[in-house]
């Protein structure tokens, strides 16, 4: 009760002396979000096709995890706005849509993390939750950037998607890295549309890839950096062997040379480096901190019902050796006694058991 009584004087002390200096600065007018007059018209639940009508692709979204769309009419001086709304599993799933969907034209939003906005409309990823906003066609610059921006920020506090986006890929290396050109993807739908030229399937996303692609500007060279990350370094050793083996890796072959190299689970992949010198100069940006094993140990390709039962009969080994530490120490116990009693009577270890014990006559 004291220390709430005293934080209250201190506080309304501190409101007094500080008040005449806040009376004698000018006052300021901070516009923090464009003034607009957005309304929501409706809302209605839509399936996956809808979002054609709004330039998505339902196959990419699918394989983002969406788990549920919905489009949010929103008005403006008489012009109406058609917002999607894309529900996805984690974080991770609506950043990597943004990433997809942003384009090199587009520009981030000023106060707003991982909001994006350009000539075609306007993107925004808030925890699980992706928004599309398209511009309406016809409109021209009816509908501005600020109303546009102002429309994102509503969106980002309208209690959709409130969960903070944790887990997120860390950032690729920003030396040289072109502006929207960084794309998160998680399987061979949106890779295929990003890679065009290059054989997916060799990616293995079916093992639990994830790829962090850009594109880096070296000199007058622009080339593409794939950063692929598996689970394991068990599995980006296979990969990457089969990598050297299908893409003929750092091999001079002219514009279609293709470079690489294999951090612990990482395998950073160059693609469109006009020389071995560029290449090398993108794969030393990436390094992997912390201490890396060698001698990494590869279960090869047993089934699971065998890497079980190993399991099970390491485990009985295990137990056995226990018991078995534990019927020796008993013994070597025993052992002991006997020879002090033997050899060593006088000791208190060899003394005879009646003579240690203390008898209480209380008969």
């Amino acid at each position: 009760m004291f220390r709430t009584s005293a934080k209250r004087l201190w506080t309304g002390f501190a409101l007094i002396t500080l008040a005449p200096l806040a009376r004698a600065q000018k006052p300021t007018a901070i516009t923090l979000v464009p003034a607009a007059g957005w309304s929501v018209v409706s809302t209605r639940k839509a399936d996956l096709e809808t979002i054609r009508q709004y330039g998505g692709d339902p196959a990419v979204e699918r394989e983002y995890g969406v788990t549920s769309v919905q489009i949010r009419n929103c008005r403006i001086r008489n012009m109406t706005v058609g917002v999607v709304v894309e529900s996805s599993p984690d974080a991770s799933n609506a950043y990597g849509l943004l990433t997809f969907y942003r384009s090199e034209s587009m520009t981030p939003v000023a106060g707003m993390p991982f909001a994006f906005i350009g000539g075609d409309g306007a993107l925004l990823a808030h925890g699980r939750t992706f928004f599309r906003v398209p511009r309406p066609p016809g409109v021209g610059t009816a509908i501005s950037d600020n109303d546009i921006s102002a429309l994102l920020f509503i969106l980002g506090n309208s209690g959709v998607g409130t969960r903070s986006p944790l887990n997120l890929p860390a950032s690729l290396p920003p030396k040289g890295l072109v502006l929207g050109s960084e794309k998160y993807l998680l399987g061979g739908e949106a890779a295929r549309r990003v890679l065009q030229n290059f054989p997916i399937d060799v990616i293995g996303f079916s093992t639990g890839a994830e790829v962090q692609l850009g594109i880096y500007v070296i000199g007058k060279s622009r080339a593409t950096v794939m950063a692929i990350n598996y689970p394991t370094p068990q599995i980006s050793r296979v990969k990457f062997s089969q990598m050297e083996h299908l893409l003929a890796l750092n091999q001079e072959r002219g514009p279609e040379s293709i470079y690489g190299k294999r951090l612990s689970s990482f395998v950073i992949i160059i693609l469109n480096a006009d020389s071995s010198a560029t290449a090398m100069s993108l794969e030393d940006m990436f390094t992997i901190s912390g201490q890396i094993t060698e001698n990494e140990r590869y279960l090869g390709d047993k089934p699971i019902v065998i890497q079980m039962a190993e399991l099970i009969v390491a485990n009985i080994i295990f137990v056995f050796i226990l018991s078995g530490i534990a019927i020796g120490g008993g013994i070597a116990f025993y052992l002991s006694r006997e020879f002090a009693k033997r050899w060593l009577p006088k000791t208190q270890w060899g003394a005879q058991d009646e003579a240690t014990i203390i008898t209480l006559k209380l008969g």
